[in-house]
């Protein structure tokens, strides 16, 4: 995934563009960067590896050398960026939160025309440098977006730092947010609302599905309309947002409380307690435990100085260590209880079985697991919100190929709630870890917890409904 915030000011930017972008770091691990601009001094830009630390600390020591009243950041799980490009549009520095599937597809049309990419250590082509190449073959920098829009499968919202402001472009389809933020003297730009409060801005608009904004400190000039359709993507409410963050003014903990307390009125499971999956199962048991009637424990605590996410190593036996280590177990609060958690998801089950058993070595009588989601039955071409590299790394597949011998197989019923396919699936899921009960959340309850029409969200990675 990622995360970015960009500001313009009557003053000196630089504080609110290094805390603006650290508020995004819950979106990214791999890289980080920043870049300013000031006519004195022009750009300033620097990118750091945050594989082995955090953002804060990599940039601290930087932060004399950023001068400007314009500047953008970046947290990136993908390419490192930002980067900054000289072209007849002018010099600009760009960052990008987006998926390409069809890199190779453009590659090898932007080589034919004698241009050229740079590749990175990894032999890849930095998805960033890609989008900014297709820009500068437009007239306008809205000329430019465009093209991006017309040429890419798959996702791009993306900030430009011009000698003329910020310019903010959404995702055609919508699938990653802009916020805008207001104060005197100032606007921002961001993926998390969240970024916005102790910065002293307010929420002035959710840009819509294409949008393109000019942003200066006193104004925002529109220079692209939205779009109509939207797909928005629905693990923003589900995993990766901020509690605090709202989209299309729906907020994430809402929504989060709103899966769990539905969940909770209809479950007919006798438990003793609920507990949540730190951080993001927490407001599914709250709103599970209100709906139900029965008293939220903390029986697991995430300890938070020095762990991050579970999935985003690429290895996968780092990602299970990180996923035991960081969570701690309460013996006291589980021994001898029936206990129901609520999660997230499911993606692999690595997290899910290792947890399962700490439960139960640490004495709890029953382990009902319940998911503020549907089942994961398709992998998102959208959104890089996993590590995933095959579909059969989805703890789903791998049951639809013991199943059914192909994991391709009848996807649409499994997909289909409560079909004797959906049941058979989350039935060996459940056996397979262990579990007392196991039940998912349906795309039904999902949507109505969001407060979206249907068709504005994706559910594609659920039901496949989704398309580029």
């Amino acid at each position: 995934m990622g995360g970015f915030f960009g500001t313009v000011s009557t003053k000196d930017c630089v504080a609110d563009l290094f805390y603006g972008t650290d508020y995004n770091s819950h979106l990214g691990t791999k890289r980080g960067g920043m870049a300013t601009f000031s006519k004195e001094v022009g750009f300033t830009r620097s990118i750091h590896n945050l594989e082995s630390s955090y953002f804060r600390t990599k940039f601290e020591p930087d932060l004399l050398k950023f001068k400007g009243y314009a500047g953008i950041g970046i947290i990136s799980d993908t390419d490192a960026q930002p980067i900054v490009i000289n072209s007849h549009l002018g010099r600009f520095a760009i960052v990008t939160v987006a998926k390409i599937a069809n890199v190779e597809e453009i590659e090898t049309e932007l080589l034919a025309k004698n241009m050229h990419l740079a590749e990175m250590s990894s032999g890849k082509t930095n998805q960033t440098e890609l989008i900014a190449l297709l820009i500068i073959q437009g007239r306008t920098f809205e000329e430019g977006i465009e093209n991006v829009y017309n040429r890419v499968k798959g996702s791009c919202s993306m900030l430009l730092l011009t000698e003329n402001g910020v310019i903010a472009a959404r995702d055609k389809w919508g699938r990653t947010p802009i916020i805008i933020g207001k104060k005197d003297g100032a606007y921002a730009a961001t993926s998390e609302s969240s970024s916005l409060p102790n910065l002293d801005f307010e929420v002035d608009r959710y840009l819509g599905s294409g949008e393109i904004v000019r942003i200066h400190a006193d104004q925002i000039e529109q220079l692209r309309k939205p779009n109509e359709e939207m797909q928005i993507c629905s693990f923003l409410w589900v995993y990766y947002g901020f509690p605090a963050s709202c989209y299309e003014h729906k907020n994430v903990e809402a929504v989060r409380f709103a899966c769990g307390f539905k969940m909770g009125q209809k479950d007919d499971s006798e438990v003793d307690c609920v507990c949540g999956i730190p951080d993001s199962g927490v407001g599914m048991a709250l709103g599970y435990a209100e709906g139900k009637g029965v008293p939220y424990h903390r029986g697991i605590t995430k300890y938070t100085p020095t762990w991050p996410r579970s999935f985003t190593p690429a290895n996968q036996s780092i990602r299970s260590l990180v996923a035991k280590m960081k969570l701690i177990p309460n013996r006291v609060m589980l021994e001898n209880k029936r206990i129901l958690f609520c999660d997230d998801s499911i993606v692999r089950g690595t997290q899910l079985r290792d947890n399962v058993k700490i439960l139960y070595d640490y004495g709890a009588r029953e382990v009902h697991m319940r998911i503020a989601c549907p089942p994961l039955i398709y992998a998102c071409p959208f959104i890089g919100f996993t590590a995933s590299k095959s579909e059969l790394e989805l703890i789903t597949r791998r049951m639809i190929q013991e199943l059914e011998g192909d994991h391709t197989k009848n996807l649409e019923k499994y997909a289909t709630t409560d079909s004797p396919e959906y049941k058979k699936v989350v039935e060996l899921i459940r056996d397979r870890f262990g579990l007392t009960s196991l039940k998912f959340n349906s795309v039904e309850t999902l949507i109505e917890a969001i407060g979206l029409p249907k068709c504005k969200v994706c559910t594609h990675c659920f039901d496949g409904s989704s398309h580029f």
